[in-house]
């Protein structure tokens, strides 16, 4: 894709006007850019874009290479400044090359203009520009200084890669995760209901690492009836975390005063709607930019049905369970053609099982009609399981 280039205000007028065109060595550049795209592929989706970035010397040489390691940590341009550093580096005069323009605006963390700037580079050049109104504005930023910056080299190689995250901010809502658990046949439970342990000790653990990053684990009244779960992120070692997400049940019905969801840390949250939609927006009214779903085949069911799943989290155990339950009920019947579709991201061993990563792929997502709306809201309040 050919880049447009945002000239610095000493080179084409005060205004600092986007141009069409490329750079003479645009082109010496898209190596790089696909290398700060891979490193992009390092940072965990959620609540945060997946970003990459790699500094360049005056020449050409790498001089450092960074990502954003999940919300709170540093993005993807000082960590790369950082390790440029630590390997004695002096990255004045130099290139920053990066996967979404650079934010200036002050989050859990400093302005990435304004580390750029005090490292002293000489230009930048970026993919996509930032999708939300308080990020935006970085380039012009940049190119107001003296900078020179470039915008456009694989912009739609970054734009694929954060889709559910622009998604996600253009319907302001919580990026969503499904976490599911099942046999080779693809069932959360034996045809008793019983579901502890379809998986490993091993599989357990690593789940627990996802509960640590997110800002809400959220259950149905099926899944507290059935199992009266905590929802706690807890350590390797077993105890609770300093961090915990809110703990959510979504229903009308009452959560029993001793219910160990409740807890006693003030983290508990009772939604009281049948609106999967509307469940998000009262999410994101208290802060939570990420979503995991822990709750049986319905409850995932209803939020594949409204189209609100972003990433599943899929544990596969080595085993199988004929008559056992499903991982996803209430789905209305659709056509092939019509099918909802998820990409897939990953995949790591944990013992005997195997997690697959997937991101629904935008634009495919199941959408329904006011009849298929109803069912996922009814589905929100059947038996549950949570694994």
């Amino acid at each position: 894709m050919t880049p447009t280039t945002t000239a610095a205000r000493g080179e084409h007028g005060s205004s600092g006007p986007a141009q069409n065109g490329a750079s003479p060595d645009a082109a010496a550049l898209e190596p790089v850019m696909r290398r700060a795209l891979e490193l992009a592929q390092r940072t965990p989706a959620g609540a945060n874009p997946r970003v990459g970035a790699v500094v360049l010397s005056d020449d050409g040489a790498v001089l450092g290479e960074g990502w954003h390691r999940g919300a709170g940590t540093p993005h993807a341009e000082p960590a790369a400044l950082e390790d440029a550093r630590s390997r004695g580096h002096d990255v004045r005069g130099g290139t920053i090359v990066i996967t979404l323009e650079p934010c200036s605006h002050t989050g859990r963390t400093p302005p990435c203009t304004e580390a750029i700037l005090e490292a002293g580079l000489r230009r930048v050049v970026f993919a996509a520009p930032d999708a939300t109104a308080e990020a935006r504005g970085g380039a012009d930023r940049l190119a107001e200084a003296g900078l020179t910056v470039q915008a456009g080299l694989l912009r739609e190689d970054s734009e694929a890669l954060n889709e559910r995250w622009a998604q996600r901010m253009a319907e302001g809502r919580p990026f969503v995760t499904a976490k599911v658990a099942t046999s080779l046949d693809f069932c959360v439970a034996d045809a008793e209901g019983r579901s502890q342990w379809i998986t490993s000790e091993q599989a357990r653990a690593h789940a627990q690492g996802l509960r640590r990053r997110v800002d809400a684990i959220l259950v149905g009244t099926g899944t507290l009836a059935a199992d009266n779960p905590r929802l706690t992120a807890r350590t390797p070692r077993g105890e609770d975390a300093e961090r915990q997400p809110l703990r959510v049940v979504v229903g009308l019905g009452e959560v029993p005063a001793d219910a160990a969801v409740r807890g006693t840390d003030g983290r508990f949250v009772h939604v009281r709607s049948r609106e999967p939609e509307a469940v998000l927006r009262e999410l994101a009214r208290l802060g939570a930019g990420h979503v995991m779903i822990e709750g049986g085949p319905r409850l995932v069911g209803a939020f594949l049905e409204a189209g609100l799943v972003d990433e599943l989290w899929h544990y596969q155990a080595p085993l199988l369970l004929p008559g056992g339950l499903p991982a996803a009920s209430g789905l209305a019947p659709r056509a092939l053609g019509d099918a909802a579709r998820f990409r897939v991201e990953g995949t790591e061993l944990l013992g005997p099982d195997l997690l697959i990563r997937r991101m629904a792929v935008s634009g495919e997502a199941v959408t329904t009609g006011a009849a298929g709306n109803e069912l996922g809201r009814a589905a929100l309040y059947g038996a549950e399981k949570n694994h």
